[in-house]
């Protein structure tokens, strides 16, 4: 798997933790199978964009697409204002037309 899809992984699992549940709650409340959601804390698994969000969701996380450049001032915010992880600077492009 790639180095994105593995660290999307580590950050759900971080979260999960965080929150005290296991795979198995996190699976009750978010529909996504218990083991897949192992594969995708292990990085096994290429991730669905549908289960990326019904398990953001059940960690109270949120997806956004964010221009590029505006990447640094969304990270300092995000670590200003809440302990939870969050990705290291992008290991993939969402942006295919940069205009700069």
């Amino acid at each position: 798997m790639s180095y994105a899809i593995e660290d999307i992984g580590r950050v759900l699992k971080e979260a999960r933790k965080q929150k005290g549940l296991s795979q198995r709650a996190l699976s009750e409340q978010s529909g996504v199978r218990q083991y897949q959601i192992s594969k995708i804390e292990n990085g096994a698994v290429d991730l669905r964009i549908s289960s990326l969000i019904e398990l953001a969701r059940a960690l109270d996380l949120d997806l956004k697409l964010v221009p590029r450049k505006a990447i640094p001032a969304v990270d300092s915010i995000v670590r200003s204002t809440t302990p939870t992880p969050m990705l290291p600077k992008p290991a993939y492009n969402l942006d295919e037309d940069d205009d700069g």
